[in-house]
């Protein structure tokens, strides 16, 4: 039988066991993801509209989602030694955090490997659309924010830097 759900997920027996397991390995693959799947969004988007050359635009990604999957692992790790806040070995955290922002990131990147560029491009775009949905729902499975609330939130913040990264690479 499986466990009912609430707003902030699946019941335990033990709140603080459920409190740890949200700090340690949700919320820093969440931030972890949401960084990857927008951050590289410019950079990405802006090197496909600058050469509309899919695998310059695929090195590009493959450079901004390691770079940036490697930045936030150091930033989770030395941020928070865990002993006061509860939130677990930083070094754990920080592996999730980087491993989920380069995955964030390699999601829309991967598209490009397609050697045309307009089919790599819709490929990319629907990609993203996917990303920001699973973030949403991650949100509202496990952070107890209502699914249109993170839906909008993230689409906002994607849809800005994704028109920033368009207008860049349009120069």
């Amino acid at each position: 039988m499986s466990e009912p759900d609430t707003p902030l997920g699946p019941t335990h027996q033990n709140d603080d066991e459920h409190r740890r397991f949200v700090l340690t390995y949700v919320q820093p693959g969440l931030v972890g993801l949401m960084d990857g799947s927008v951050s590289t969004l410019a950079p990405i988007f802006a090197a496909a509209f600058a050469t509309r050359d899919p695998w310059k635009t695929f090195l590009v990604g493959l450079a901004a989602s390691v770079g940036a999957g490697i930045s936030m692992a150091f930033a989770e790790a030395l941020s928070d030694d865990g002993k006061i806040s509860g939130r677990g070995s930083p070094w754990s955290r920080g592996w999730i955090c980087g491993g989920m922002t380069t995955i964030g990131g390699l999601g829309h990147t991967f598209p490009f490997l397609i050697p045309q560029f307009t089919p790599a491009l819709i490929t990319a775009m629907i990609v993203v659309a996917l990303e920001l949905i699973a973030i949403a729902w991650i949100r509202k499975r496990w952070m107890g924010t209502s699914f249109w609330t993170a839906s909008l939130q993230v689409i906002v913040g994607g849809a800005i830097v994704f028109a920033l990264g368009i207008m860049i690479g349009s120069l």
